[in-house]
Parts: structure tokens; C-alpha cells; sequence
């Protein structure tokens, strides 16, 4: 609830109140007049009670409306009290319904009704108090929530224990521990030996890696083989390296996959570099890094053709995961890679400040999507030469590279890091060479 003296108000000079212009309309068209809110409160109100009123439920769009304005009103009029008995009064009328919905032998949808009622009520009061954003986001969640009734029945009553267990197990990860953990950087040892890792981003990893796996473990039980091709580009697009722990899973699942597993993580290979690729070329027109440019297409082209003929994706087979992703799996996965952060951290400590080249290798290791980011900005300003940036962006694609195929060396199958570690020498020899005979 806003205090009066933290309530928005209009001031208008002399010369503004001149105007031919009336104040009512300069009121009505300004978000931070109460006028402009408890008309927008009154419109999401509307909105809320449309679904309600289709599915001809006791509670409509008058009905809701008339709610959103009632929280609107009592937020506006800032009495102390008046807005908690406003709600109050909601819960008991939602306590109506729902006893009416028990002998009815429909008390789930009244109970439904109930709360949506009383959300109505916090989007008048959100709206009222200047939290139009947050107002409008709760209304167009809810809304979402009570249209996909159907849709979201449907989903939870198939999901299987596993299914349900990982779901679980992922909301943990992302929601429950992710906030706990500290912001910023984390200082571990002591003297020379002390290193800073940002645990939020070593957790990221591991989130990214939950996430990618039940994207992947979707698109796979709908398209076989060819889902892992899918999965391998955009979860590239997100974070390569994350693809590496769904594949680690996945081969540990089904070993029958590592060809399709191999293909999924050039694909993001390729990903990865025409992300940078993109990057270099928007930002640096018309003075284009050509240096970088050849050496990131070779990377892109080299692996979509790689992953295009090692595995056969004609051939219609059946890869059925048990799960859509391994608990065990992906925190193993974030321990092997904090350890590379925190190996390239005691490197960086140990040997000084080697340049800038050292700090985008190590930028790869996490970002090398960041680290081309940040080379193209110094580019541009001048604060780095041509050759410089040139190779800042390389170094921070072949960690990006590199690093994949050490994570694999950890995994469970030799078979899949041999070949992934093959055909990223491949790719990166052969970028390496475009480099040395532009530079000639």
C-alpha cells in the first residue's frame, strides 16, 4: 500500500495550465494518475471474468471487473485497513461459492472461481498502487492458467512417476537452491592459491543442463533420432556446453545413441560459432573482423557436415529415455565443470595477467558468446587492434570447443569421448589453418 507521500502526482506549471489541453485529459492518458489505474484495473478485471463468464461459471465478467475495481478503489483511497477488509470481504464470498460448489458436487471449479476472484482483487490493488507491469503480468498468467485448464489436466495426469520425480527434481534445482546460493564472486582458497568462481554461474550450468535434458528427452520421445539433431542446435544456441551433460545422460541411458549423441554435440558446435559469427559480423560492418569470419564459417559448415554423415538420420529408430534427465548425471556435470572454472582461475592467479588472450580462453570456458561480445565492443572503440581481436574471438571459440571434449573424457562411454574429441581436433585444426593463411 503507498504512503501518501509516495503517491504519484501531476505537477503543471502556469504556463501548462494555459493549455488548450484539459487537465481530464491530460490525466487520462498518464499511467500515474489514479484515474488511468482504476480504468486499467476495471479493463484487466474484464479480461479475468472472460473466461469465467464462457465457461458459465457463477462468477463473470461483471463480477470480476466490479472485484479489480474494488481493490483499485480501496488501494487509491490509502485508508488504513480498508484493503484488507476489502479482501475479506472477497474470501467470504469465495467461501459462498465454494460451499454452494460442495452441494453442488462441483467444488473444484468453485474452489477455482474462489481464488480467482481474490487474484482479481490483488491485480485491482497491484494496479492502483503503480505496479501496472506486475498487475498486468498476474492478470495474463491467471487468465493462461484458467483457458489451458484442459491442456494442463491433460499433461499432469500423463506424466509417469519418473517424468513427475525429475519435474520435481528440476524445480529444486532452478527455483529453491539457485536463489540461496550468493551473488557475485566467491573467493576459495587463501593467498596465492585464493581463486574467485561465481557460484550462480556454476549453478547456471547446472540448470541449463536440467533444462536442455527435458527439452531434449521431449523432442526425442516425438522424433527419435532426429530430435537429438534438434536438441544439439538450439540447446546450442542457449549453451553448447550444457548440451555435452544431456548427451552424457542420454549415452548413459541408451549407448545405442552415441553416434546421434556425437552429431548433437557438433550441432552445437555450430551453433556456438555462428552465434559468435553473427555477433562479429553485426557489430563490426563495416570494418568486418574477415580474420575471424572465414575461421567461425568453417567451424559452422565443418560441423553440420560432420554431424550431417555420422549418424544416419533416415533411419527411423526408436530411443525411448527412461528419464528426462539423471539427478546424479547433472550435479556430477556441474562438479566437473566448476572444477575447469576454478583449474582456469588458478591458472590466470598463478601466471599473472598473461593479456587478453588469456582472459578470453578462460571467458570460453563459460561464455564465449560474453567473451566475443566483449572483444567486438574494445574492437569498435579502438581499444583493441585488429589482430588482437582477431584472435580473442578464435581463442574463445576453441575453448569453447575444447572444453566440450574434455567434459566428455569424464563421461561414461569411451567411445563418445574419443569421437567427440576426434572431430573437434578436426574442426579446429582446419579453423586454426583458415586463420595462419589469412594472417600470410
Amino acid at each position: 500500500m503507498l504512503k501518501p507521500s509516495d503517491r504519484p502526482t501531476d505537477v503543471y506549471t502556469p504556463a501548462e495550465e494555459r493549455r488548450s489541453v484539459s487537465l481530464v485529459a491530460q490525466v487520462a492518458v498518464s499511467l500515474d494518475s489514479p484515474v488511468a489505474r482504476i480504468a486499467l484495473a476495471g479493463a484487466l478485471g474484464l479480461f479475468l471474468g472472460l473466461e469465467r463468464e464462457w465457461s458459465d461459471k457463477p462468477a463473470g465478467i461483471r463480477t470480476f471487473s466490479l472485484i479489480t475495481l474494488l481493490g483499485a478503489v480501496f488501494t487509491t483511497l490509502d485508508r488504513e485497513g480498508l484493503l484488507a477488509i476489502g479482501g475479506l470481504l472477497v474470501i467470504v464470498q469465495g467461501a459462498v461459492l465454494a460451499v454452494q460448489g460442495l452441494r453442488d458436487e462441483d467444488l473444484g471449479l468453485s474452489l477455482t472461481t474462489s481464488v480467482s476472484m481474490l487474484v482479481a482483487y490483488g491485480v485491482g490493488a497491484l494496479t492502483a498502487a503503480g505496479y501496472v507491469i506486475e498487475g498486468v503480468t498476474v492478470a495474463v498468467l491467471s487468465s493462461l492458467l484458467l483457458v489451458l485448464k484442459r491442456e494442463l489436466h491433460s499433461f499432469a495426469g500423463g506424466l509417469s512417476r519418473e517424468e513427475l520425480r525429475s519435474t520435481t527434481e528440476f524445480a529444486i534445482l532452478a527455483f529453491v537452491i539457485y536463489p540461496l546460493l550468493p551473488t557475485g564472486d566467491v573467493t576459495i582458497g587463501s593467498g596465492e592459491l585464493a581463486v574467485a568462481i561465481e557460484p550462480r554461474v556454476v549453478w547456471l550450468m547446472v540448470v541449463a543442463v536440467a533444462a536442455i535434458g527435458i527439452v531434449n528427452y521431449a523432442i526425442v520421445r516425438t522424433y527419435g533420432g532426429r530430435g537429438i539433431a534438434v536438441t544439439g542446435f538450439f540447446g546450442g544456441l542457449a549453451s553448447s556446453t550444457a548440451v555435452v551433460g544431456t548427451m552424457l545422460d542420454s549415452v548413459r541411458q541408451r549407448p545405442t545413441m552415441t553416434s546421434y549423441a556425437v552429431a548433437a554435440v557438433l550441432l552445437a558446435d555450430a551453433a556456438m560459432a555462428l552465434r559468435n559469427l553473427a555477433i562479429v559480423l553485426a557489430f563490426t560492418l563495416p570494418n568486418v573482423l574477415v580474420g575471424a569470419v572465414v575461421p567461425l564459417a568453417i567451424v559452422v559448415v565443418g560441423s553440420v557436415a560432420i554431424a550431417a554423415v555420422t549418424a544416419d538420420w533416415d533411419e527411423q529408430v526408436t530411443m525411448d529415455l527412461d528419464s528426462p534427465f539423471s539427478l546424479r548425471n547433472v550435479l556430477a556435470f556441474g562438479a566437473m565443470f566448476a572444477v575447469v572454472v576454478l583449474a582456469g582461475g588458478f591458472a590466470q592467479a598463478q601466471f599473472g595477467e598473461v593479456g587478453f588472450y588469456v582472459t578470453a580462453v578462460l571467458s570460453g570456458l563459460v561464455s564465449s558468446a560474453g567473451a566475443t561480445a566483449s572483444t567486438v565492443s574494445l574492437y569498435r572503440t579502438g581499444s583493441l587492434g585488429y589482430e588482437t581481436a582477431v584472435i580473442a574471438v578464435l581463442l574463445a571459440t576453441a575453448s569453447s570447443i575444447g572444453v566440450k571434449a574434455a567434459l566428455t573424457a569424464a563421461g561414461p562411454s569411451r567411445q563418445f569421448a574419443t569421437r567427440v574429441a576426434l572431430w573437434s581436433g578436426i574442426l579446429l585444426t582446419g579453423s586454426l589453418a583458415a586463420a595462419v593463411v589469412l594472417t600470410l
